[in-house]
């Protein structure tokens, strides 16, 4: 019983895998506009954060869509097909979860930030604001 369920499921994720990557494509927003100076400071920002994440988790493309809202240039780590990336999320991050953003501070140390909702918080509360400062 538990082969069949599990067969179904993978099924089921092969069908509706292309199905919640076309969505994204189609709905995924406009990037804010900044100035080019506030533009490089958010770039710049940005080199210290990767997301680990699975192409079509859909938690993961919540966080993708809000990282293509706030015009961020953040390093995405597939964690799936990736065993090297699966390998730091698992020993760094403490589990094989996604998504989960890494912020590596400027004074040394690492966070990882778990959960979609946290996650998205995190970066309209950090980035965000420069879409202000820039208008």
């Amino acid at each position: 019983m538990r082969i069949l369920i599990r067969t179904f499921f993978r099924g089921l994720r092969l069908v509706l895998a292309p199905v919640m990557l076309a969505s994204e494509k189609l709905s995924t927003p406009q990037a804010i506009q900044r100035s080019p100076e506030a533009q490089a400071r958010v770039d710049e920002a940005c080199r210290n954060l990767a997301l680990y994440q699975f192409r079509s988790c859909p938690f993961c493309i919540k966080v993708r869509k809000e990282i293509a809202r706030l015009g961020l240039e953040i390093e995405l780590r597939d964690a799936q097909h990736d065993p090297d990336h699966r390998r730091e999320l698992a020993e760094s991050g403490g589990r094989v979860k996604v998504p989960c953003l890494k912020i590596a501070h400027d004074d040394g140390p690492t966070e990882w930030l778990y959960e979609s909702d946290d996650i998205n918080a995190w970066l309209h509360r950090r980035f965000a604001t420069a879409e202000a400062q820039a208008a």
